[in-house]
């Protein structure tokens, strides 16, 4: 027995309607069956293929590129360089930004530690002073 369009908006946490649009740009790799009433029925397979979708959309996938990713798997074999070389060239996207976020991470992690120690010492009353004319201490 299948899925539902609700069922699988429920599994997903797509909406009824964003489910919809990946289906009508062709962002899913085999099209969703229909009953006879029309109505969409969603596989598993489906289901797997719509998470994936999900976390390459949000790791900063476009949605070309899924489509492209897409398109080629439909071909069947013969293109998984064609493949790689996209899951590549997104992994190298995602890295990048994981090391930016690192970067602001540490710059967070030590204000939170000076933070920290002047509250602890009581002397956080001196943190960020907006300096006056010729005053240049303000570096917290």
């Amino acid at each position: 027995m299948g899925l539902s369009i609700g069922q699988v908006a429920e599994r997903t946490g797509l909406s009824v309607h964003a489910l919809r649009f990946y289906e009508r740009e062709g962002l899913l790799a085999d099209p969703v069956r229909r009953e006879s009433n029309g109505r969409r029925v969603y596989t598993e397979d489906d289901v797997d293929w719509l998470d994936m979708c999900i976390k390459f959309r949000s790791s900063g996938m476009p949605l070309d590129t899924i489509r492209k990713y897409t398109d080629l798997v439909r071909q069947g074999p013969g293109n998984e360089q064609d493949r790689l070389a996209l899951l590549r060239s997104h992994q190298d996207y995602v890295s990048a930004q994981i090391q930016e976020l690192n970067e602001c991470l540490n710059v967070i992690t030590h204000k939170v530690d000076i933070y920290t120690e002047s509250l602890d010492e009581g002397t956080a009353d001196c943190l960020w002073v907006a300096p006056g004319p010729t005053d240049t201490s303000a570096a917290s």
